[in-house]
């Protein structure tokens, strides 16, 4: 009569440890990115171009002269960056090695705007999909789930609700970004919910959808309806060139 709760094997543990450590690594980047921003904002400084933290732009970095202070913590911090972002790569190479030898990650890359790494990421977190009695279920665990407002004879859908599982939540919302810009059915989802709700929201309801689809794809174990092929061609033949290098180091 106790509901029961789901314990992962040793070996999904150990990869779960893995694709968090690169998000991790992911975050700490993103950090340092940012205190170069503010130090370059401190100045009046903009680098230049449409693409921070190019090679251009970090050798740009490096000629720059602000201050004997501040020059110790630009250079502290471009060191940093190089060592994080090395560390990122190899990483990914793991897990990319990880990732090839999996039929359900290449069954989730059919969908636009996922990646190897989104993949293997809901894979590892998932586990049993049978855990989950529905597709709203799924989603509400991903963190997806819009909430509901209800007084009297009056409901209002508002924003997404409850913590979910935040490392899912923001991979589907990073997917929602590029698979609105490739795949004509999401497009269009996007741009009705952005028309009403704002362009935040509308990301959120892609997001929301794409996990309901993930849900069918990996229950039904068949690929995404409007796969772009030569686009989860390229999507395979990058992983694989990245898992050899994984193998190899």
């Amino acid at each position: 009569m106790l509901p029961t709760c789901y314990v992962p094997g040793e070996e999904l543990r150990s990869r779960r440890e893995l694709l968090r450590h690169r998000l991790n690594l992911v975050k700490i980047r993103t950090e340092v990115k940012n205190r170069i921003q503010a130090l370059l904002d401190k100045h009046g400084l903009r680098m230049p171009g449409t693409t921070p933290f190019s090679k251009g732009n970090v050798a740009w970095l490096r000629e720059r002269s602000l201050g004997f202070m501040d020059d110790a913590i630009l250079r502290s911090d471009l060191a940093l960056l190089e060592t994080v972002d090395v560390q990122v790569g190899l990483i990914e190479e793991k897990i990319a090695a990880l990732a090839a030898e999996d039929r359900r990650v290449r069954l989730l890359m059919t969908m636009t705007g996922v990646g190897y790494f989104t993949a293997m990421l809901v894979v590892s977190e998932v586990g049993d999909v049978s855990r989950f009695r529905s597709d709203k279920v799924f989603a509400s665990w991903m963190g997806l789930a819009p909430s509901v407002h209800q007084s009297g004879e009056r409901t209002r859908i508002g924003g997404v609700s409850g913590p979910g599982n935040r490392r899912l939540k923001w991979a589907m919302v990073e997917c929602a970004h590029a698979a609105v810009r490739h795949d004509a059915r999401l497009g269009a989802l996007y741009e009705r919910q952005s028309r009403r709700r704002g362009e935040g929201r509308a990301v959120v309801a892609v997001a929301h959808e794409m996990a309901r689809i993930v849900y069918f794809m990996l229950v039904r174990d068949e690929p995404y309806r409007g796969e772009n092929r030569g686009l989860t061609e390229r999507k395979l033949k990058n992983m694989s060139k990245r898992a050899l290098d994984g193998l190899r180091n």
